[in-house]
């Protein structure tokens, strides 16, 4: 061998040893891929949605290399379902999901809209009817709905959208695969075999090793205060107890007007009832003015028109209809399109809560305006002649066309001063302010109507 080829073997060996080196240096120093996780383990209702739309904004602004979902749910509402699955679409940074038993309905479009999906052994993936509470089959447009979202969604993953929409109608026929006239439901080795998971994994440590990943680091999606307060605050029985502070407050403040704190715990009760509701997608804008608009024709008719006529019925209608709404999310496209079993739940959640709230406040209005501490906020029980009342009806013919002055405010109703007499009154528009001056016109019920002189 000569003095040159010994030259290049030596050359040859140390720039083997120099990469050899180079390498370890590099996977010794190499970053480990940052994984975002987060669960789909139950019911896919607003809650889920905003749950996936907060994990997936996090993974973005700390630059997450990959979003992992684990996945586990029988499915849930159309509506949230649609938002996921668009949010995953959307999203650069790839999302994987591992479904370790079911992704049924809602879960199998939304498994199907990510860039992965891997399976545990004995897991399925499909069933993708839109059923209503009950499990029955909802109406063709509903299919139609779902139909289009499968095949869209297949379509965008490179995924056969065929075997996507069998999913969803029996009546879709896929030779070999869906010819058995039932909605398909793939198991983790047909769907292995069909293009719609990549592979079976026993845990997510095996996932990330079939994808070469060795040097990671998970961080887990977890709740914040605020999505536990919310997450409290709409359920239907803490909903429920808000209505009737809702509507208590709003009787006792009519029953001693003037006093503000039946009023601000009713104004308090109505935000806390509504807002998580519309953060969490069950509430819409209109449902909640539809409950706005009714407490305001309500308070026309109690303030501006007396009695009850058109005006107070339609404004408890419209009050009872947006606290109803709001408390249920659509199922469907369109805005009108509830699970009528869920509709009727809230409906009578509603009515219970607002008969429970009128009986309770009748209770503790006799109770607290008879103790001496809170007599003071109403008329009197009763109404002593030495003490200037009077009931007598010629009384009443005589002040007719009388004037004299407000003693509390009328709001409508309140006490009056007639010749230095006192008399229950009502007014007969809007309401008059202590010290004004007052002109009986009318008197009916042992009280008198009057107007501002």
């Amino acid at each position: 061998m000569t003095r040159l080829s010994h030259i290049t073997l030596i050359f040859y060996c140390l720039l083997f040893l120099f990469n050899t080196s180079a390498k370890s240096l590099n996977a010794d120093t190499t970053e480990p891929v940052k994984i975002y996780s987060f669960g789909i383990k139950e019911m896919i209702a607003p809650p889920v949605w905003r749950t996936t739309k907060l994990a997936i904004n996090t993974a973005i602004e700390e630059e997450a290399d990959l979003i992992l979902i684990q996945m586990n749910t029988y499915g849930g509402m159309l509506d949230a379902a649609d938002s996921i699955r668009t949010k995953i679409l959307n999203t650069d940074i790839p999302v994987y999901v591992f479904i370790d038993n079911n992704a049924a309905s809602a879960g199998a479009l939304i498994s199907i809209a990510c860039d992965s999906i891997y399976m545990a052994p004995g897991s399925s993936i499909g069933a993708a009817t839109v059923v209503n509470q009950q499990g029955e089959q909802m109406p063709d447009k509903y299919q139609s709905y779902m139909r289009s979202m499968m095949r869209a969604t297949a379509e965008a993953k490179d995924r056969d959208p065929d075997i996507a929409q069998s999913m969803v109608d029996h009546k879709v026929y896929v030779a070999g695969i869906s010819d058995t006239g039932e909605v398909l439901t793939l198991t983790s080795s047909e769907a292995i075999a069909y293009g719609f998971c990549e592979a079976e994994a026993n845990s997510i440590e095996e996932l990330l090793e079939l994808n070469g990943i060795e040097n990671y680091e998970i961080t887990n999606h977890e709740l914040t205060a605020t999505d536990k307060i919310i997450g409290f605050l709409i359920n239907p029985m803490v909903s429920g107890v808000l209505i009737m502070i809702i509507i208590g407050g709003i009787y006792f403040e009519l029953q001693t007007p003037g006093v503000g704190f039946p009023i601000a715990a009713s104004v308090v009760a109505a935000l806390l009832y509504f807002a998580p509701l519309y953060l969490e997608g069950l509430a819409n804008n209109w449902e909640i003015l539809l409950f706005i608009v009714g407490l305001i024709l309500v308070a026309v008719e109690i303030f501006v028109i007396p009695g009850f006529g058109v005006a107070g019925i339609l404004g408890g209608l419209l009050m009872i209809t947006g606290l109803t709404l709001s408390m249920v999310g659509t199922i469907g496209p369109g805005s009108f399109d509830y699970d009528l079993s869920l509709l009727v739940r809230a409906f009578f959640v509603v009515i219970i809560a607002l008969f429970l709230s009128i009986t309770l406040s009748l209770i503790l209005t006799k109770q607290l305006m008879t103790s001496s501490n809170f007599s003071n906020l109403s008329l009197a029980k009763t109404q002593q002649a030495e003490e200037g009342y009077t009931s007598a009806t010629d009384v009443y013919k005589e002040m007719l066309g009388k004037t004299g002055r407000a003693r509390t405010i009328l709001r409508p109703a309140g006490k009056v001063e007639i010749d230095g007499e006192l008399f229950d009154a009502t007014a007969i528009v809007g309401f008059i302010e202590k010290d004004e001056a007052i002109k009986v016109v009318d008197y009916h019920n042992a009280q008198l109507v009057v107007k501002k002189a």
